[in-house]
């Protein structure tokens, strides 16, 4: 089988042996992979910048069938979130919506809606005009996105906040009206939903209420 080149973003790293690393990667048209990329650590390597978290990039891999890790050959960098990454607000919000996606995502289940989101809620976050507006708005979908959003017992006023998320692009909201204190029963009961469905508590939920 011929090596395939792929639309993704970068969503976390392991270390794996002396100097590779096994990569969480989400493909436009493959959905969530794991593979290994070899001599990844090492100072000169095929994958520079890419593998940083959420970069946006064309990675190049083999994928044997049946075999759970494809091999990851490189990486050509197309978005890089190091800009984000230099504000701390920022940088907790790259690390929620990566766990995030992480958890949320099913290994080798194509999602396009999913891949548009986070480029969207990337592309809202880069314009630095505060993280709770695109962080919400994530959560909000991804919950959707993977059929676990259940009724929300939450404020009239925050309940209307997520039915016009719902309708509308993250690209038409007012973010100078949003703050902190904006709808934190909504986010609240967002986090709630998904750490019912998955193994293990948020990492990163604390570190953003504390913002």
């Amino acid at each position: 089988m011929p090596s395939k080149v792929s639309e993704a973003f970068t969503l976390r790293t392991y270390p794996y042996r002396e100097a590779d690393l096994i990569v969480s990667f989400l493909t436009r048209d493959q959905g969530r992979l794991r593979g290994i990329a070899r001599s990844a650590r090492r100072q000169k390597n095929s994958f520079g910048s890419g593998l940083e978290r959420l970069s946006l990039v064309q990675m190049d891999y083999y994928q044997k069938e049946n075999v759970e890790l494809v091999r990851l050959n490189s990486c050509d960098l197309v978005q890089s979130q190091f800009s984000l990454a230099g504000d701390y607000p920022s940088g907790v919000a790259l690390d929620f919506i990566a766990e995030l996606s992480e958890q949320l995502l099913p290994p080798h289940e194509p999602n396009e809606k999913f891949f548009r989101l986070l480029a969207s809620v990337l592309e809202s976050l880069r314009r630095q005009q505060g993280i709770w507006l695109p962080v919400t708005y994530f959560s909000l979908w991804a919950v959707r996105l993977s059929g676990f959003l259940e009724e929300m017992r939450i404020e009239e006023k925050s309940l209307a906040l997520a039915k016009d998320m719902l309708a509308k692009p993250v690209s038409q909201f007012d973010a100078a009206a949003w703050s902190k204190e904006t709808a934190q029963d909504l986010r609240r009961a967002l986090i709630h939903c998904i750490e019912i469905h998955i193994e293990r508590r948020l990492l990163t939920a604390r570190v953003l209420e504390t913002l």
